[in-house]
């Protein structure tokens, strides 16, 4: 009943806006391969930016097409505006409007302007042959994921800072989004979440491998939520406690050898790395560096701090982007940007995780949640399938209709043969 209900209230999809959904998640996917095989020395960085717009223009182009004006939900309706409005300001107050500039901050994912592009998302119809395609990009960005761990092996393998960034590249850009699977697992194949779990698990051991501990807590705690997910809705009480207490005897044996982890070869590096602090330098002359105005309306989409011999090969003693991915917000936007942005997330989390009846709903609320804590060791905010499903998730909690639908349903519609 519940089915016939919501697809009674939800036009079927024309072929022309399946086309377009096509379109603009291929878009998406052909910019964020780009993206991520430019960071290879080998590959021809102009090549790869040619690529990257091509894939831009079919992403913009198909998602002008599909886009929906209307957000029902009056709360999130105002704060939305007001965030697209800032946004605007924000931009307008940094941008450089010549060729060089406007190309460089279009094909870069990182820290460009595409990242302003990403809240859009939210504008785009979220029925289920959008989840269905997003789901089917989140799987192929996992196979390249595997790919292109064979063809950077030797990066992945070498400890050198000058390879530290190649992992946080993959992870960020096509792995990640693997969890998302993994957290609605009950929808998916065997086979599709065997993938998830192969790239999720991957990505954390190389994590730790090259000693990226920011990355190493994004992919634990989605591995953990995950877990805690599946436990809370599993029937198999019997493997659901074998595997507890298997976890548990886990946890108490790595607990007693934590202290000798230094003589381990895996994680001597990532022990070393521990007693590091790289962070507090940069975050200290971001703090000596900003006044009261900065703190408040930030510096623009290109604004700067004074940062001296922090980077290597460093060309100017300023810097235009922090690894903290909440003074990042900060520099360029300011603390209203900040503050908007929970205004908008910390309602949605908690609609997600405590007002719904669906592993969908719940699975959301989490991504929420991990990109909250994920904003102090890494910059979640970047123009990655990663952030795009922080405001995804955003549309889903917000939505009295998602957050209400079983999980056997949101199942059928997924699995429908019209879907296909």
């Amino acid at each position: 009943m519940t089915e016939q209900i919501y697809l009674t209230e939800v036009p079927l999809i024309s072929q022309k806006k399946l086309t377009a959904l096509n379109i603009f998640w291929g878009g998406f996917v052909i910019y964020t391969l780009a993206y991520v095989i430019k960071t290879n020395v080998h590959f021809n960085l102009k090549v790869g930016e040619l690529i990257q717009f091509g894939g831009l223009v079919l992403f913009l182009s198909a998602g002008i097409y599909l886009a929906n004006l209307k957000i029902k939900n009056g709360y999130l309706l105002t704060f939305y505006f007001l965030n697209l409005l800032w946004s605007i300001i924000v931009i307008a107050r940094g941008i450089h409007f010549n060729y060089d500039s406007v190309k460089a901050m279009l094909v870069d994912a990182n820290f460009g302007l595409v990242i302003y592009f990403a809240p859009l998302i939210l504008l785009l119809p979220q029925n289920f042959f959008f989840f269905k395609k997003l789901f089917d990009a989140i799987a192929i960005l996992g196979i390249f994921f595997l790919l292109y761990n064979v063809i950077y092996i030797r990066d992945l393998l070498d400890r050198s800072m000058e390879t530290q960034d190649v992992i946080e590249y993959l992870t960020k850009f096509l792995g990640v989004t693997c969890g998302f699977i993994l957290l609605t697992y009950r929808y998916h194949s065997k086979k599709r979440n065997l993938l998830a779990l192969g790239v999720m698990l991957l990505a954390l051991l190389f994590s730790l491998y090259k000693a990226r501990r920011g990355l190493s807590l994004i992919c634990s705690s989605i591995l953990i939520f995950s877990y805690f997910l599946y436990l809370f809705n599993s029937k198999k009480i019997v493997m659901i406690i074998y595997f507890s207490i298997l976890l548990l005897i886990s946890g108490i044996y790595y607990a007693s050898t934590i202290y000798n982890i230094s003589n381990n070869t895996l994680f001597s590096f990532i022990a070393k790395r521990g007693e590091e602090d790289t962070r507090t330098p940069v975050e200290l002359y971001f703090y000596s560096d900003f006044k009261k105005d900065d703190w408040l309306v930030g510096r623009g989409i290109n604004g700067e701090y004074y940062c001296p011999d922090i980077d290597q090969d460093q060309v100017t003693d300023y810097r235009d982007y922090i690894e903290t991915g909440y003074l990042e917000i900060i520099l360029k936007g300011g603390i209203v940007s900040l503050v908007i942005y929970l205004l908008i997330l910390l309602p949605a989390l908690f609609l997600g995780l405590f007002y719904s009846k669906n592993v969908l709903s719940k699975a959301a609320a989490i991504w929420i949640l991990v990109s909250l804590i994920s904003l102090y060791p890494s910059t979640v905010n970047t123009f990655t399938l990663n952030y795009l499903l922080v405001w995804i998730s955003v549309g889903i909690c917000y939505s009295k209709k998602l957050r209400r639908l079983p999980d056997e349903d949101i199942k059928d519609l997924l699995s429908s043969p019209e879907l296909i």
